[in-house]
């Protein structure tokens, strides 16, 4: 079956996203979607070796091996060791059930899931259930995403003559010739199949956006040829013209012709233009009103000599209609001595067309622009091109027009905004989008601009700090419990921290921390030794606790994961922001 999925499916499916963030009467209606940017891990990348049939104990800092495999042992967990160093290449693998043995313990254990890692180079992430569970455990803190805080983007082209000297210009019907043959397609000056592939607008140095609707396509130049005066609002002499929304290159050049599209409001540079992308303003931003306004239905704008023929009249200035479904367009275009045409533009645009041609036969060529005077006859061939604007001219839908198939997400992390969510005193190696997720402890949808993911001890007593992605644990009913720091404040007693069954199983269960106030939590590096605050009730720093507990602010494994990203560690600093630019291609 031949069939595709179309750029405008695409386009859609963005419109769908950013719409859903809004829609519903409140927070509380299905329609809506509550979606979240969250931050997780704290602690540095290294490989993961899954491990079973254990027997005896690794170390840390011994190396192991088996199958040609080695690796230096970074941290010993109950059913899984961290390494680094990994030789004889980073892409040497363990198989599955292989047998490693350390060089020092001589423990040996057969091996399960491996996943290379390092600092420089995290894990790609893994669309399964078992990540999405993992991404929970260590989930650091979660911000609301709005509809003032994402856009539809679209690749970023400046002007810069250097860099993008030749634009395409807009044709509706460029396509791929197919290897097996059986049909033939058209491409773009710059080599691809499709308009939505093409480099066929340009941001100015006025953060102005326009549309390329001619580059100087001609039978001396198939491909087109490049740009020479960036195109404006307000021309300087003897650069071009400006009219109607429309910039035209002056004669002696390519000819360029450029259609405006709108303007980047400060904010919108501010927020969602990147070094990668930049936004499609909001309908109702004044320039792009303005644009819509100017919108010709059916315009024809462009007309490109394909055939410039011969023993046409000779030395004239010409005109004729463009016949189709629409009414009132022609094209003006001049000839040589010899009747060959030399150049051809629009003399007006028309409207209504959904298709439309030329007819350069005796009978149907004028001396004048009114169409009453008939040029004498010719026997000369030649062929004119007009090419029609998209529904609703030019202008008139920037989404569709400009293949606007991605969203982008801006959010700005301020300090440790949230009663403290957001830590300062660590950093984050995973960015993500979760969608619906509940508040803990309910089947509520969570509605807050901010959410904790991590649990939370009140310290009495310390009798030193405790070190963010130190281990710490504590004696519990039935073992231990275990959990990673991700930040500690020494003034209040407040330790956040995160447990995960990788890391912090003891006899294959993830023991909760109590509210034991005789049993110390200790930290493994810092050897940091206090008790639970039991008697802290209330809110302190923000933080609602139950005898010195608190749950996070979000509940495991609820809503949907939609968005992955695993980074090179972001450092946070108690007097820093982030801006953070999420883009989704759909």
């Amino acid at each position: 079956m031949a069939a595709i999925i179309s750029e405008k499916f695409r386009i859609f499916n963005a419109k769908q996203f950013l719409e859903s963030l809004s829609e519903g009467a409140n927070d509380a209606d299905a329609a809506r979607t509550r979606m979240y940017f969250f931050v997780g891990r704290s602690a540095k990348w290294d490989a993961y070796v899954e491990v079973f049939n254990v027997d005896g104990t690794f170390v840390a800092g011994e190396t192991v091996s088996g199958g040609g495999w080695s690796a230096t042992v970074a941290e010993v967990n109950e059913n899984s060791i961290l390494v680094n160093n990994v030789l004889p290449t980073a892409t040497t693998t363990p198989a599955f059930g292989t047998t490693v043995t350390g060089g020092t313990s001589s423990a040996t254990a057969k091996s399960g899931v491996y996943r290379y890692a390092t600092e420089e180079a995290p894990p790609a992430p893994i669309d399964n259930y078992s990540e999405k569970i993992a991404i929970y455990n260590e989930l650091i803190a979660a911000k609301r995403i709005t509809g003032p805080f994402a856009r539809l983007v679209i690749p970023r082209y400046n002007w810069n003559i250097s860099l993008n000297p030749k634009f395409d210009m807009y044709r509706p019907s460029y396509a791929p010739t197919p290897g097996g043959g059986g049909a033939v397609g058209k491409s773009t000056a710059t080599g691809q199949t499709s308009l939505s592939a093409g480099k066929f607008y340009v941001m100015n140095s006025a953060y102005e956006v326009f549309k390329c609707l001619y580059n100087g396509e001609s039978p001396a130049n198939p491909t087109g040829q490049n740009a020479t005066y960036e195109p404006k609002s307000q021309p300087a002499g003897g650069q071009g013209a400006f009219a109607n929304g429309i910039y035209t290159e002056p004669t002696g050049t390519a000819g360029y012709i450029w259609k405006h599209m709108f303007t980047l409001p400060t904010a919108d540079v501010l927020s969602f233009l990147s070094t990668d992308f930049l936004p499609i303003v909001e309908k109702t931003e004044a320039s792009r009103v303005t644009v819509e306004g100017q919108a010709v239905d059916g315009g024809v704008h462009v007309a490109v000599v394909e055939d410039a023929g011969s023993a046409l009249p000779a030395t004239a200035t010409l005109y004729t209609s463009v016949y189709g479904d629409g009414s009132g367009g022609i094209v003006k275009f001049t000839t040589d001595g010899s009747g060959t045409i030399t150049s051809a533009v629009m003399e007006a645009a028309g409207t209504g067309y959904t298709y439309g041609s030329t007819i350069l036969e005796t009978g149907k060529v004028f001396t004048d622009a009114g169409l009453t005077s008939a040029a004498s006859s010719f026997t000369g061939k030649a062929s004119i091109e007009v090419v029609v604007s998209p529904t609703g001219g030019h202008g008139s839908d920037a989404e569709n027009e400009l293949f606007s198939k991605r969203v982008m997400t801006n959010v700005r992390l301020t300090y440790d905004e949230g009663s403290g969510d957001f830590p300062v005193d660590n950093d984050f190696r995973r960015i993500g989008i979760i969608q619906d997720p509940f508040d803990f402890g309910t089947t509520n949808f969570a509605s807050a601009s901010t959410l904790r993911g991590t649990a939370v001890l009140k310290i009495n007593g310390a009798t030193s700090n405790y070190t963010v992605d130190e281990d710490i644990f504590q004696s519990v009913t039935g073992g231990t419990a275990y959990g990673k720091v991700v930040s500690w404040d020494s003034a209040t007693g407040i330790l956040k921290y995160y447990q995960s069954p990788e890391l912090h199983s003891d006899s294959g269960v993830v023991r909760a921390f109590e509210a034991n106030a005789a049993n110390a939590v200790v930290g493994q590096a810092s050897t940091a030794s206090g008790n639970i605050d039991t008697g802290a009730n209330g809110a302190v720093s923000g933080i609602a606790l139950t005898g010195g507990l608190a749950s996070p602010e979000i509940a495991a494994n609820s809503g949907e994961i939609v968005y992955i990203e695993n980074r090179r560690q972001i450092t946070r600093a108690a007097d820093q922001i982030e801006d953070i630019k999420l883009v989704i291609e759909f």
